[in-house]
């Protein structure tokens, strides 16, 4: 096979979407992870350059998540094939917004051009999710799959997996507040509850159907009802500075609605439009400046196309 290299972009997830733990994710356009990956003729994968996380990752290639999902695919596809590695960190770490699920989405979408792409992307979905097994010991989908797929996608079911991407209103934005605060995710999902009651279920499970009805019928007022955890956010709440009272801000300044993304401290505002997202992420970053909290801000529409790649020589 002649000598090929390429560039992937990855983006980073907003999962679970309020009520929708595990099942529902979407794709933003920043921040993400890029993975440079260069063909040879070793018969090895070897992980030879990575940047940005500050030495926090191992160099190992068999506990790398990156090389990890790439040796996963050519076990699958019988390919024999030697691959070196870049990968640019271009997002925090344990910051609820996928960083492992953009390492290794970029990491598959890459080798998968590179062999010319013998599988879809919805058939690189359970590779994706064996690298979140390897970075927080359970395969879950809501942040590998829209950062594989693009877009607002939902989980039906986990076994057999089955996955489909949703309509939204196009004009929906969502603002991202990054609190300089690290919740590693196996520990944010060990202080959830194992049994809930009947009656919060029965409320979770409306304001889930209400919400993903409200994506499909274009319905803001419908979605902003529906978008209320009774079950996994008051438990997490707790590990995130001012949490109720960063939600009354953008509660008060029009936003559809407030939560975590993924296991947190990153917060999400969904919202109808960019000026009133932008508004509430400059009032949510002032707010934990003044007790000396930085923070990181995005702001970002749901990214329809997912990751980006380029073709280099």
């Amino acid at each position: 096979m002649e000598s090929k290299s390429i560039s992937v972009f990855a983006p980073a997830s907003v999962a679970n979407v309020g009520c929708g733990y595990d099942i529902l994710g979407f794709a933003l356009h920043e921040p993400g992870d890029k993975v440079i990956m260069h063909l040879n003729d070793t018969g090895k994968v070897t992980l030879d350059h990575i940047e940005g996380d500050e030495g926090r990752l191992p160099r190992d290639p068999d506990q790398n998540i990156v090389s990890a999902v790439v040796n996963y695919y050519l076990e699958k596809t019988g390919i024999h094939q030697g691959v070196s590695i870049e990968l640019y960190k271009q997002m925090p770490f344990g910051s609820g917004l996928g960083s492992s699920s953009a390492s290794a989405v970029a990491g598959l979408v890459a080798i998968n051009e590179l062999t010319d792409t013998p599988l879809t992307r919805e058939e690189l979905l359970p590779l994706a999710m064996e690298g979140e097994r390897l970075a927080c010991g359970n395969a879950h989908a809501d942040n590998v799959a829209p950062a594989l797929l693009g877009g607002l996608v939902l989980i039906r079911s986990y076994d057999p997996l089955d996955v489909i991407r949703l309509p939204y209103p196009e004009n929906l934005h969502a603002a991202i507040l990054y609190p300089h605060v690290e919740i590693p995710t196996l520990e944010a999902r060990k202080i959830l509850k194992t049994n809930i009651p009947m009656t919060d279920a029965i409320k979770q499970w409306g304001n889930v159907a209400g919400l993903v009805a409200g994506f499909c019928t274009h319905n803001t007022e419908l979605i902003g009802r529906s978008l209320e955890d009774f079950i996994i956010e008051p438990v997490r709440a707790m590990l995130i500075p001012h949490f109720y009272e960063m939600r009354k801000i953008a509660t008060d300044h029009n936003a559809l609605g407030f939560g975590i993304s993924g296991s947190g401290p990153s917060v999400f505002t969904l919202c109808k439009d960019k000026k009133t997202a932008g508004k509430i992420l400059s009032l949510l970053q002032e707010r934990l400046s003044k007790d000396g909290i930085d923070s990181t801000p995005y702001l970002s529409a749901i990214n329809k196309t997912g990751p980006i790649v380029k073709r280099m020589q």
